[in-house]
């Protein structure tokens, strides 16, 4: 572990640092509270050991700045606080602000090496804790099968979208896409095929859209729908273009399909010019709707084409 050890009494700092460098640790020294919160930022320590009655800024202050500075769960480091004479009243701020523990000086070795212990087993479990967690977050965002969002998340982001549009009054963009004869495709090849073609085509079309606020998901089955913030028709359109063409130069075979001998795609486009008195539910419905009637106008004038919304 990186420990960062800020203690007043240098014969003490130094016996301390010695029990944490002989139980395998580093060390990193501070001399004030705002060192503390410096060093803090520089190097991410395991576990900070903090003197109650720092120069600068005292280890009260200093332990509140920190929680504070401390955006995520990932973030979160232990804190010991120490002092040789700190009155329970003391103790107990210090620990309501965001310390764990508390040490009197001068220290036993045993029970500090105990703690040290007991910290590497906290923090490990916290780790594997924040992984399952963050793992959990992916699986209720992502489609089980293509690995992009899916369309829980893209409801989600829609509407808070069309809410920012309204209020910043910037068009926002949808393109809606669809597998062209998909199911002669899956009846033919079989499910293990379809799976592995709607993989690879999720996989190729998301890399097409390459601004961070864009989003690709799966819409359900073969459908797959993006959002493009900020984006005009005439842009839209474009990016509509390279994903329907980045799908045929794949080059899956498809035998059965009355378009072409290779998987194709379908899309339609719509985009929305929003006021602030424009209702968000009705906006978030009239764009979904456009892009789906677009979708098939493109299905309908043969496929493996981009059709735009009509005004």
């Amino acid at each position: 572990m990186k420990v960062l050890l800020a203690e007043v009494d240098a014969s003490e700092r130094t016996h301390i640092q010695s029990c944490i460098e002989n139980a395998g640790h580093e060390v990193i020294n501070a001399d004030n509270g705002l060192d503390v919160i410096d060093s803090y930022l520089i190097y991410s320590p395991d576990l900070i050991l903090l003197d109650m009655a720092l120069p600068v800024k005292d280890g009260i202050d200093t332990v509140f700045e920190i929680r504070g500075l401390s955006e995520s769960e990932e973030q979160w480091v232990p804190i010991i606080l120490l002092s040789e004479n700190a009155s329970s009243k003391e103790i107990s701020k210090g620990l309501d602000a965001g310390g764990d523990d508390y040490l009197q000086l001068p220290i036993d070795e045993r029970v500090f090496a105990a703690k040290l212990r007991a910290i590497q087993r906290i923090k490990k479990i916290r780790k594997q804790l924040y992984l399952a967690n963050r793992e959990l977050k992916l699986m209720a965002v992502k489609d089980g099968l293509t690995g992009i969002s899916n369309r829980r998340h893209f409801d989600d982001v829609l509407l808070k979208e069309i809410k920012r549009a309204v209020r910043t009054q910037i068009p926002v963009s949808l393109i809606m896409t669809d597998i062209d004869y998909f199911k002669p495709y899956n009846d033919n090849y079989g499910h293990q095929m379809g799976d592995d073609c709607l993989k690879s085509i999720a996989k190729i079309m998301l890399a097409q859209i390459k601004r961070p606020a864009d989003l690709g998901a799966r819409y359900g089955g073969e459908e797959f729908a993006f959002i493009l913030p900020e984006t005009e028709m005439k842009e839209a359109l474009v990016i509509a273009e390279m994903i329907r063409d980045s799908v045929e130069s794949l080059k899956i075979p498809h035998e059965y399909s009355e378009v072409e001998n290779v998987v194709t795609i379908s899309c339609g486009v719509a985009t929305v010019y929003p006021s602030k008195k424009d209702n968000v539910d009705l906006l978030l419905h009239s764009l979904i709707g456009d892009a789906d009637k677009a979708l098939y106008r493109a299905k309908d004038q043969g496929r493996n084409q981009v059709a735009a919304a009509k005004n």
